[in-house]
């Protein structure tokens, strides 16, 4: 009954059918501030359509090819990752190309009126620290610049309790990050402007002891990582006692925060750029080349399952990402790529028997 959804097909399919719903999606707010944009995404959404028209000739006789991966999303454990489409969001920021490390993203768990917000940090002291989040009410404004509030942790950078490295958070109105020199978690409150903190063991690695990298290549002050999925916050860091391996613990988002589960990994940190969390599961990105960046393992911290051999490319604008986060709102990745603000949408295998 399903001999039309072999792999190949759906590949082929699901690319062009993706990014023109999100054309859709982006022009009406995009055509409101820059008419430059507007022609550039038409080019390329006329692109787009012929290729879809392409791809309906040649398997109209079959059951409908095109499926949008986010009738998918957010069932947990129904479907696997089989793909990243996108860009869907590829911009500098007001800062231009000043910053080239930093963050950015959307609250996973927003109070009432603030579901259209998004932040941004940049690191402004040697591509390492930071000391305040700029927030903006759209995604618009956001690309734009325009009507920033920026909220301090503290007016020296840096200092104790300031954000060190590209790798951080926002839930419930709170930030998490890697504290200022030490191997403690920071949740910084954005509306009491207070700080709480909690240990990570002892011998968790800090200032460049276990960064992410590639190539002979680190990013400094990488040692901590923060995700965001359906279930709230994790922290994603290497200890010596585990022999520089990748450890996952979930952070529970009270004040001050409390470390809950832990599940520890095979995975070398040091060979790992980047990492995100989906419904429980933990995907790792490593480097290729300049113009890719492959997702090639996953651990499961429901059934501890770890597999190495995912190979999903994801198409990189710049050569180096900073970060990168799971949205389990809009299931969208951001990232943060050479001073680039960066958006992809994950594409999911709706039938689990696929090979």
């Amino acid at each position: 009954m399903y001999s039309c959804w072999k792999k190949k097909t759906m590949e082929i399919c699901m690319q062009p059918c993706l990014y023109l719903q999100d054309m859709e999606e982006t022009m009406t707010e995009l055509e409101n501030f820059d008419h430059t944009q507007v022609m550039v995404k038409q080019r390329e959404n006329q692109h787009i359509k012929r290729d879809l028209e392409r791809c309906k000739e040649e398997f109209n006789s079959t059951s409908p090819t095109c499926i949008f991966a986010s009738v998918f999303l957010g069932h947990c454990g129904l479907s696997r990752m089989v793909n990243v489409s996108g860009p869907k969001t590829y911009s500098l920021t007001v800062y231009g190309t000043s910053y080239s490390f930093g963050a950015w993203g959307r609250d996973a768990n927003p109070a009432p009126g603030d579901e259209n917000k998004y932040w941004l940090v940049v690191l402004t002291s040697s591509n390492a620290y930071g000391n305040f989040i700029r927030q903006y009410n759209s995604l618009s404004t956001t690309i734009l610049g325009i009507g920033p509030t920026d909220t301090y942790i503290s007016s020296s950078n840096p200092t104790t309790n300031t954000i060190q490295g590209s790798n951080m958070v926002m839930y419930a109105n709170a930030f998490y990050y890697n504290c200022y020199n030490t191997y403690y978690v920071c949740q910084f409150n954005l509306t009491t402007r207070a700080v709480s903190t909690v240990a990570l063991p002892s011998d968790t690695g800090y200032n460049s002891k276990f960064p992410f990298g590639h190539l002979g290549t680190t990013y400094s002050y990488t040692d901590m990582d923060f995700a965001t999925d359906e279930s709230g916050v994790y922290v994603i860091y290497a200890t010596t006692s585990n022999f520089g391996n990748v450890i996952i613990t979930k952070v529970e988002t009270s004040n001050p925060p409390v470390l809950n589960q832990t599940w520890s990994t095979s995975l070398h940190k040091k060979t790992v750029t980047n990492t995100f969390m989906v419904c429980g599961v933990l995907y790792a990105t490593r480097y290729l080349d300049k113009e890719i960046e492959e997702i090639f393992y996953s651990y499961d911290t429901k059934t501890n399952e770890e597999r190495y051999d995912l190979r999903i490319h994801i198409k990189k604008m710049q050569t180096n990402i900073m970060y990168m986060n799971y949205d389990p709102r809009d299931h969208l990745l951001y990232v943060y790529s050479d001073a680039y603000i960066v958006t992809y949408e994950i594409m999911w295998n709706p039938f689990n028997n696929w090979n």
